[in-house]
């Protein structure tokens, strides 16, 4: 069976709605990471921390922004920017319409920068949004010039209209911190990925850990699932200083825990550059990983 045909593609799994992909929506050439982790872990921030590395590689980078809260780039543009739903909306959904300038935005360093927003509260699919806003790239032939696509994903994957992104990558990476909630939300996001791997080229990176001092929690989960760790990014009030502040790390002062941590962003942007190891992760169910996690 040919896992191009959209039509005869078997399901990712036993979900009842299926967002599938059309090949002809496929992004070329570019390497494309999709990031996902529990809320509010900073996925935004590593996001556009890690664009911002990859810029300073040299590599032309495109940061889409997946949450209906818009506010994935902010550190990268200096301000809010409209979702391509919001712009394709006033010209009442005729992208035909649409200029390249009206959804997407340069910031920091040359990385470019999309919101692809949501549908109204309760209603629509995020599946449908990520289609549209990589149909549009395509249409205005945006990807083509284009080394690095970060996608920046909300929260836990609880449907496969939010999985949308891991059709398009080529490799996921989950941020996460040294506690029990977003290791456990790894747990359901490995095992997303483990469907999407079933028909799509789509395969596990790793781990960032962050806002964490030490990572044993991590490490034990890695080591009993086939993880491993990418990064590690220590709970630096910089960080949360940076976000108030609109900006990257890469423009804040440099003491010397924010440099470590620039070095540390480049040299995780240089390695994924270089490229992983496609990691077979098993997911553990989840009454497993409430037995395995944390201590009496």
């Amino acid at each position: 069976m040919a896992l191009d045909d959209p039509i005869r593609r078997p399901p990712d799994g036993e979900g009842s709605v299926q967002v599938r992909l059309d090949p002809v929506d496929r992004i070329g050439t570019a390497k494309v990471f999709a990031v996902y982790g529990k809320g509010g872990i900073g996925k935004s921030t590593t996001s556009s921390n890690l664009s911002a590395a990859f810029s300073k590689l040299g590599k032309r980078v495109l940061q889409i922004g997946c949450d209906p809260k818009h506010d994935s780039t902010f550190t990268l543009t200096k301000k809010l920017m409209p979702t391509v739903i919001d712009v394709l909306e006033t010209v009442d959904f005729h992208h035909e319409e649409l200029r390249p300038e009206d959804y997407m935005f340069e910031g920091y360093n040359g990385v470019m920068c999309v919101e692809a927003g949501g549908p109204p509260a309760g209603t629509g699919c995020g599946g449908y949004v990520v289609g549209q806003t990589v149909k549009l790239l395509k249409q205005h032939h945006l990807l083509e010039d284009t080394d690095v696509v970060i996608f920046d994903v909300l929260g836990d994957v609880v449907c496969g209209g939010f999985a949308a992104p891991l059709q398009h990558a080529e490799r996921a990476l989950v941020v996460a911190a040294n506690d029990f909630d977003s290791i456990f939300a790894m747990n359901r996001i490995v095992a997303a990925i483990q469907a999407k791997a079933k028909n799509y080229e789509v395969r596990m990176a790793g781990v960032i850990a962050n806002r964490s001092a030490a990572t044993d929690e991590i490490d034990r989960f890695n080591a009993a699932t086939g993880l491993q760790r990418l990064a590690h990014f220590p709970d630096l009030d910089a960080i949360r200083r940076s976000r108030l502040k609109k900006c990257t790390l890469f423009e804040m002062d440099q003491t010397p825990e924010v440099a470590a941590a620039c070095d540390e962003y480049r040299r995780l942007a240089a390695h994924l550059w270089a490229g992983t190891d496609a990691l077979d992760a098993q997911a553990m169910k989840d009454r497993d990983i409430f037995d395995f996690l944390g201590f009496e």
